[in-house]
């Protein structure tokens, strides 16, 4: 079963793109980040062509979350998430998928990004990250498989950045927010590209400014965290670094993982 995500910064704009990757590396399912685009006006038909059934949590513009699955979406568990009746940002999308002898549980984030440090914007950041820290230890209870995905917006360690110095003063970088990822994995979630890939010079983000891509001064702050009972069905995870040199790309790239049933 392989279930990937991927920031697509834009639907609308990338939908070539998406569809083109969807036809190549072929997901079972497909997370997308930073849709900017309502649930009603989500560009669903295409999508539905190629054998994937659609859920969408949306919002005019900016933010949004999409899952795809070529099964049956058995539930959508959660819509935003939860823990702030007022915050609306549509960044969370909770959905349960069949699998051979139960379900996978996938959780879609695209977590804030929490620019400038020392606004309400970076305390925004924290606050999301502690809601979701727990919202995943209830998920865990249940023991069952958890694949936990998206634009996390965290740089975890040094070796996630080709120039660690420059991220420095960046929210991403920012020590309480490495500190709250750490949190998160110490539930005992495992993740899953550094399982696969422990070794540097694996990023899945790519500036467009400064010619980011061409110097290849990425970061890795896309992530695909697993409950002990997906980590368990890990055969291998990866990153589709190729799509980052597509035309009119997404700054970041898909990252996939595949579970045996």
């Amino acid at each position: 079963m392989k279930i990937a995500t991927w920031n697509i910064n834009g639907v609308k704009a990338r939908i070539d793109s998406a569809l083109t990757w969807l036809q190549e590396a072929s997901p079972d399912v497909a997370c997308f980040q930073e849709i900017k685009s309502t649930t009603e006006a989500f560009p669903a038909g295409p999508f539905e062509e190629l054998g994937y059934n659609v859920a969408v949590h949306g919002q005019k513009g900016f933010n949004g979350v999409a899952v795809l699955s070529k099964r049956p979406i058995d539930e959508v568990a959660v819509k935003g998430l939860p823990g702030d009746d007022g915050d609306a940002h549509a960044r969370y999308i909770e959905v349960l998928v069949p699998r051979k002898d139960g379900v996978v549980r996938v959780g879609n984030l695209y977590l804030p990004n929490g620019n400038p440090i020392g606004t309400d914007k970076f305390a925004y950041k924290l606050a999301w990250m502690k809601r979701l820290e727990t919202h995943v230890r209830g998920l865990l209870e249940f023991e069952e498989p958890l694949v936990l995905l998206g634009d996390y917006n965290v740089i975890p360690e040094p070796a996630d950045a080709k120039n660690p110095a420059a991220w420095r003063e960046d929210a991403l970088f920012q020590p309480e927010t490495r500190g709250a990822f750490r949190a998160l994995v110490n539930l005992g979630l495992t993740d899953a590209v550094r399982a696969c890939h422990p070794g540097p010079g694996i990023y899945t983000f790519w500036d467009y400014q400064a010619g980011a891509w061409q110097k290849d001064h990425g970061i890795r702050i896309d992530h695909v965290l697993l409950s002990p009972q997906a980590a368990d069905r890990l055969q291998s995870a990866g990153i589709d670094k190729h799509t980052r040199a597509w035309e009119k790309p997404s700054d970041h790239v898909p990252v996939w993982v595949e579970l045996s049933e």
